[in-house]
């Protein structure tokens, strides 16, 4: 029993390996010399909800792309809560064209999946101004509006983000 406890573990541990550096490939392929800024945690109350991991060139920062956010989600949330959530944070980061957002809202909600724990979403925001997401190693959708990209990513990266421990994790700083 306890050597099958112990497979099992180390089961966990490469399954989830594996599904990161999917991510990492696929950030490659869209960043050349992608590297690690920073990661954090959002937990809400006492629920861990995901794991975020930040990646730019040399894994160095700017606002100008491109860039790569991977989330591995700790517990399940439905796509519809995901595109909900997100476009009530570009709201309160105090963008004001409603017709616009409403345009991205339901991009969103086409594109984001209800996931489960180890699910990995990993949006990029290309050089040419795209925003890519992808579930794990598979592309589930673009936002080809070149203002999209910089909003959403302030979700996390802003210094007006509802989040700025978080933030500062992911950019590297105290």
């Amino acid at each position: 029993m306890r050597n099958l406890l112990r497979f099992l573990t180390i089961l966990g541990v490469v399954l989830g390996l594996s599904t990161q550096s999917k991510a990492s490939d696929i950030i490659a392929q869209h960043i050349s010399n992608a590297a690690l800024v920073g990661q954090g945690r959002l937990s809400i109350w006492f629920f861990d909800i995901y794991d975020a991991s930040l990646f730019a060139p040399g894994g160095l920062w700017e606002s100008k792309p491109p860039y790569a956010l991977s989330i591995s989600y700790l517990r399940a949330v439905s796509g519809r809560h995901i595109a909900d959530t997100s476009a009530e944070e570009i709201r309160k980061l105090g963008y004001r064209n409603e017709f616009r957002l409403a345009v991205w809202h339901g991009q969103m909600r086409k594109i984001f999946p209800d996931v489960k724990e180890k699910t990995v979403l990993t949006g990029i925001y290309t050089a040419e101004g795209k925003t890519l997401f992808y579930e794990n190693d598979s592309l589930i959708g673009t936002i080809e509006d070149p203002e999209f990209g910089p909003l959403f990513f302030d979700i996390w990266l802003s210094q007006k983000t509802s989040e700025p421990e978080l933030r500062a994790s992911l950019l590297g700083t105290p």
